[in-house]
């Protein structure tokens, strides 16, 4: 057989690859099948420390998701009003003219970053971000977590003093866990990473162990629960409120190993007297009897953990409700312990300092021009981008920047659809002088981009997971390599985020290989100087020398993982974490269940968890107002499928119909009332617009709320997604104005939130 013969039969014989998947929080370990260059079937994979096999649809659609025809494969140029192909050379020399020119008249601020929540999902996005916020030098910053997570991040600084120590429940070995606004069965978990959570709450119920879930609707996760309690949503601040009440009033607290370390517990029985069980059940029409029996049972659990999501972060009260789950957890003895709620330990972490002060968490350092709106983490809330571009004027004190925003750079992101009031931030984007995207599909958001940079599929990428492996419920890393080399003319993700920090950053042109290189020297120049590293006083060039990997992110990573609190420091220790270590084991290296670490990760100022901090004590008064609302008419609250995440996948066949449909949930009752039928049509009109969409009757959700799932609304000319734009649905954030935010974390108020629905009469003839 000629060589060319045996290169033939080799391409098409079939092969396997270890990937961890990257369509959600779970990070699954796959195996791949690869045929040439195509990804033809994906599994899980039995051998992963940490997914042991788990597999959902999304994973099972991996290579649909990579073979995808409507995924760019060159970059986009805007020419005479047009996008149309470009060489990589011309993309960035336009990038480069467009963002220098906008800064060099309007100063850095005047430059928008939108990172989506995608950026989580790659080595180039959790890598390169920050590198381009430094070189552009703007604090105009709007992200994904000011729709998601922001209230967590807001009360865990507060709490911890950073924003990053968030406690995850011990899913495999506590006794009784209570869901708040989490739908786990479906979304695969968030600020959680488990995978087959499904699995973890099964397991859960078999040993014993008791599952409240907390929801207005009865979702998957509520069909599995011991009891299922239909809250009005918005309203779990004060149930948790209301449960603090009762460990005080009943004298159940136990801070157990915790005593030592708290301060406040005074102030916050004070604070909290009056929000007790019967001055609440008005409000969350959940009875005062329950409420005491789930703080009594909570107190009385040999374990426990509260966990609160999506459905209780996304509301008016978003971080005082993030922040009572945390007290209920410190105030039950269970935080920091096995069974409760504990802090993982990522493999990428700094290495662990003497416990003591830090610096602490502060809120609001600088604020947005148009609308004054604080910052939190550093990002200003994405739901006023549309305002920051469209408004003119000068901002007032702390504001950023004289003018508006004129330049935008969209990384992974849709806001378009994921922001309150899509239609002005469309308009908003259409005014821009200049806006590059990089993103792998012509959407809704990056149809206005003068320049668009498509990243490869994801089989032509190597993972890591820097992100989740902060949240996972046990400790563990795993490493792996592209399983498909790069085709002809495409360009790494990494690579375009190089090549964009330096056009961005004046310095076009230079070898992108540059910033990697930056970025090793920073951070080991920094790691010498600190006296509690493992490599104070060494010479950092020759730290440099000792990297492995084949490529700057690969050099990072070994970096990273040297330095963190299970790497070998630079001494070649036996056992100690490297990525040469990570290579030799493609299924990962298990690092052991989630263990106690307080006080270490605390930052606060003065070194202990501070339980009542001045902003949340300053925003109870707001709460307190809400025990007399009785607010009448319908509520909506969005939902999650299963087959869905972000709105890309819309567009992959595998992933669309059954149960993933954009409709009205609706009860019986209240269709009843309307004069809604199943499947009819239905018009919703909130505060920034209405929309249509089918109704569906169901009893899984309570009277009173419905319910319309996030990401649709695939309609808009001039994108390229034909599976989404043939079954478009509807946008369900075009309900919203922009003016509902949590004030504490700047996030949208996406729950809970009014609505009038009316039955639409379709003309016969």
């Amino acid at each position: 057989m000629s060589a060319a013969s045996e290169a033939v039969r080799t391409a098409k014989t079939p092969r396997t690859a270890p990937r961890i998947c990257p369509l959600c929080e779970a990070t699954c370990g796959l195996t791949l099948t690869i045929e040439g260059t195509r990804v033809t079937g994906a599994r899980g994979d039995r051998d992963d420390v940490f997914s042991q096999g788990f597999i959902c649809p999304k994973g099972a659609s991996f290579g649909a998701v990579d073979n995808d025809p409507d995924r760019l494969s060159r970059p986009l140029v805007r020419r005479d009003g047009a996008l149309r192909e470009a060489t990589w050379d011309e993309a960035f020399d336009a990038v480069a003219a467009g963002l220098r020119g906008v800064v060099d008249a309007h100063g850095p601020h005047a430059v928008g970053v939108v990172l989506g929540n995608p950026n989580v999902h790659t080595m180039a996005g959790a890598l390169y971000p920050p590198l381009l916020l430094a070189g552009l030098g703007t604090r105009s910053l709007f992200t994904a977590s000011t729709v998601d997570q922001m209230p967590k991040h807001v009360s865990s600084g507060l709490l911890f003093g950073d924003a990053h120590a968030i406690p995850v429940p011990d899913l495999d070995h506590t006794d009784h866990l209570l869901l708040l606004g989490a739908n786990p069965v479906e979304s695969n978990g968030s600020l959680c990473t488990a995978p087959d959570f499904p699995g973890k709450l099964k397991a859960l119920r078999a040993r014993g162990g008791t599952l409240t879930v907390v929801d207005p609707r009865r979702t998957r996760t509520a069909r599995l629960a011991d009891r299922h309690l239909a809250i009005r949503p918005g309203t779990d601040a004060l149930l948790l409120a209301a449960m603090t009440q009762v460990l005080f009033e009943e004298k159940l607290t136990d801070l157990g190993a915790l005593t030592d370390q708290v301060q406040g517990i005074d102030e916050l029985r004070a604070a909290v007297r009056e929000f007790t069980p019967e001055a609440v059940t008005g409000a969350c029409e959940v009875s005062a009897d329950t409420i005491r029996e789930l703080a009594r049972e909570l107190a009385a659990a040999p374990t426990a953990a509260v966990y609160g999501r999506i459905g209780s972060s996304t509301v008016s009260f978003g971080t005082l409700a993030s922040w009572l789950v945390d007290v209920l957890n410190i105030l039950t003895g269970n935080l920091d312990r096995p069974g409760g709620a504990l802090f993982p330990q990522s493999a990428t972490d700094k290495p662990p300092r003497p416990a003591g002060p830090g610096k602490g968490f502060a809120l609001g350092r600088w604020c947005s021009r148009a609308g004054g709106h604080p910052e939190a983490k550093g990002e200003l809330p994405l739901a006023a981008l549309a305002e920051e571009i469209d408004t003119p004027g000068r901002g007032g004190p702390g504001a950023l920047t004289e003018g508006p925003i004129r330049a935008v750079i969209s990384i992974a992101a849709n806001p378009v659809l994921s922001a309150p009031d899509g239609d002005r931030l469309d308009r908003a984007l259409e005014s821009l002088d200049f806006m590059v995207s990089v993103d792998p599909y012509l959407n809704e958001t990056s149809r206005h981009a003068h320049v668009v940079l498509p990243p490869p599929p994801p089989s032509r990428s190597a993972h890591y997971d820097f992100a989740f492996n902060m949240f996972a419920v046990r400790n563990q890393a795993r490493y792996t390599p592209a399983a498909v080399p790069l085709d002809p003319g495409a360009m790494d993700e990494t690579e375009i985020h190089a090549r964009l920090i330096l056009a961005a950053s004046g310095l076009h042109g230079a070898d992108p290989s540059a910033v990697d290189a930056l970025a090793v020297d920073s951070t080991l120049g920094k790691a010498v100087a600190d006296p509690h590293g493992p490599v104070h006083g060494r010479d950092p060039k020759e730290l440099a020398a000792l990297l492995t990997g084949g490529t700057g992110p690969e050099r990072r990573l070994d970096m990273m993982l040297r330095l963190g609190p299970y790497g070998d420091g630079f001494r070649a220790r036996t056992g100690g974490l490297t990525l040469d270590r990570l290579l030799a084991h493609p299924h990962g290296v298990d690092l052991g269940p989630l263990r106690p670490r307080l006080p270490q990760p605390l930052k606060t100022r003065s070194g202990r968890i501070e339980l009542l901090p001045a902003p949340l004590a300053d925003d109870l008064p707001r709460l307190a107002r809400a025990l007399h609302d009785r607010p009448g008419g319908l509520v909506l609250v969005g939902r999650r499928h299963l087959r869905s995440n972000n709105s890309w996948m819309h567009n992959v066949p595998t992933l669309m119909g059954g149960s993933n449909r954009c409709t009205l949930q609706i009860h019986p009752a209240d269709a009843d009332r309307l004069g809604v039928t199943d499947g009819a049509p239905v018009r919703i009109k909130g505060a920034g617009g209405e929309v249509e969409a089918p109704a569906e009757v169901t009893a899984s959700v309570r009277p009173g709320v419905v319910s319309l799932p996030h990401g649709w609304g695939h309609h808009r000319p001039g994108t390229r997604l034909r599976v989404a734009a043939a079954d478009p649905g509807v946008n369900v954030n075009q309900l919203l104005d922009g003016t509902l935010l949590d004030p504490l974390s700047g996030t949208a108020v996406l729950n809970g939130i009014p609505v009038d629905i009316t039955a639409v009469v379709v003309a016969t003839l």
